[in-house]
């Protein structure tokens, strides 16, 4: 069930100022940093920054810090975990950018805010706008600043950039491409006031996070579709009872054999076949695929996938 196209009920939100020079910052991954230090080297005054909470990278490991965080400690900005202490630092803006977390009515009471959404919306509102965009075979996508509201990405659009999907680019190239346009975006947008946006117009389309089950290789599809989930990133298979994941590969107008089987360095799909350039087997470090071949020595015609034999 898709989520609603309207915001819960109760009075409307506080409007953001036309010119915020005070900001409070929410963001969390990677790709939330450009946008941070752009708006510090732009002049803005970033009071706070709320971002997530430090993560284990193995049991024994200590907890490492988002690289939002690294970069506010880096810039002496003041960091937290916690939402709700943005209430509390008289800013006049709250920014949102990758940040991972629903934030409150009661918050967006005290202090309006704006979000850098990764897609033109309304098409892909949601978790992986990025991969989704990939995976759908978009030629086009772009960035937006729109303003928050309860609903999911719903508010109304202040600017918007579009950008060329690049032929054979991967989610973490475009989603780079996305984090320039977007730093430089929400700058521009800022600077020229916040004024007038546009309502969102046409159907929305979800972006739902992409889980393990979305990245298993299923060969009755076609090898331009699996072409796709591969430059998603961590798409997989099982060879042997065992799980194979395919870090690169390229789509092939011919595949012989039936969907699964192995022939070469080509695995015949329900159209065409997908070469295979870069795999990982479990427990082992990425390896190109003649490597793995020279250790697995799979037999001609093996089929990878479930109830392979």
């Amino acid at each position: 069930m898709s989520p609603s196209d309207q915001a819960p009920g109760g009075a409307p939100l506080p409007t953001p100022p036309v010119n915020p020079t005070r900001l409070v910052y929410f963001g969390t991954p990677t790709m939330a940093v450009p946008p941070l230090a752009a708006l510090v080297d732009a002049g803005f005054d970033v009071a706070l920054v709320v971002t997530g909470a430090d993560k284990r990278r193995g049991r024994r490991a200590e907890p490492t810090p988002t690289p939002v965080r690294i970069e506010a400690m880096r810039r002496g900005i003041p960091v937290t975990h916690d939402p709700d202490d943005a209430a509390g630092v008289d800013a006049d803006l709250g920014v949102v950018v990758a940040f991972g977390r629903i934030l409150r009515r009661p918050l967006l009471e005290r202090l309006p805010m704006v979000n850098l959404h990764f897609s033109l919306l309304p098409r892909w509102r949601g978790a992986a706008p990025v991969e989704r965009a990939i995976m759908a075979g978009d030629e086009r996508t772009g960035v937006c600043v729109m303003a928050v509201e309860e609903g999911l990405d719903t508010g109304a659009v202040y600017a918007r950039r579009e950008l060329t999907v690049r032929r054979g680019s991967t989610a973490a190239a475009l989603g780079e491409q996305l984090t320039v346009v977007g730093a430089s975006l929400l700058v521009d947008t800022l600077r020229a006031g916040l004024r007038d946006p546009e309502p969102q117009l046409g159907p929305p389309v979800y972006a739902e996070k992409i889980r393990a089950a979305d990245l298993e290789l299923d060969w009755d599809r076609s090898a331009v579709d699996l072409d796709r989930v591969v430059r998603v990133g961590g798409a997989w298979t099982t060879f042997r009872d065992k799980r194979l994941k395919v870090v690169d590969a390229r789509a092939g107008d011919v595949g012989s054999g039936s969907p699964g089987e192995l022939h070469g360095d080509v695995v015949a799909c329900g159209e065409g076949g997908l070469r295979l350039v870069v795999v990982q087997p479990e427990g082992k470090a990425e390896q190109p695929f003649a490597a793995w071949v020279n250790g697995a020595r799979p037999t001609d015609g093996e089929r990878l996938g479930p109830g392979a034999r």
